[in-house]
């Protein structure tokens, strides 16, 4: 894991962590307790939940549809929001990532899956994708984030 030094910490409100995944059923597990314990740690526990939530989305599709290893970066942006992003070895953007303009389509209700990016985009303040290239060590493939924090002022969330 790699962290910012405390003496940054101390005089910047924002933080950064990365955390590198293996291709492994359990990198999801593995990231939500990273993340309950950076959040403790930044006394950021009201976030908990969603962001927990949406890390675990991200990290599950990033096992389901890619081959290789993945990478969880958490980013404290203040003192009450967080970026949670997710980099696979996938570079296909999946909807509704692609194009924000797109109607999400509704998952029958008998379905096994299908529902994780839907919880990602209504939970999230605020989402997005994007392909990355190919560099000098091969990686490439994609980066999903997304940031969770306070209900913006006169903004309503459907339940």
């Amino acid at each position: 894991m790699v962290t910012v030094s405390p003496s940054q910490c101390e005089t910047s409100p924002t933080w950064a962590y990365a955390l590198q995944l293996p291709y492994d059923a359990r990198a999801a597990r593995i990231a939500r307790v990273t993340l309950r314990a950076v959040l403790a740690g930044h006394g950021m526990s009201q976030l908990q939940d969603a962001a927990e939530l949406l890390a675990s989305e991200l990290v599950t599709n990033a096992y389901r549809y890619s081959d290789g290893p993945a990478a969880l970066r958490l980013r404290g942006l203040g003192s009450d929001r967080l970026r949670v992003g997710v980099w696979d070895t996938n570079p296909d953007i999946p909807p509704p990532f692609d194009q924000r303009s797109r109607p999400m389509c509704p998952v029958p209700a008998e379905a096994a899956g299908g529902r994780g990016l839907f919880l990602v985009c209504h939970y999230a303040q605020t989402w997005g994708g994007y392909p990355l290239g190919d560099d000098l060590f091969g990686r490439g493939g994609k980066l999903l984030w997304c940031e969770v924090g306070p209900e913006p002022a006169g903004r309503v969330t459907a339940a």
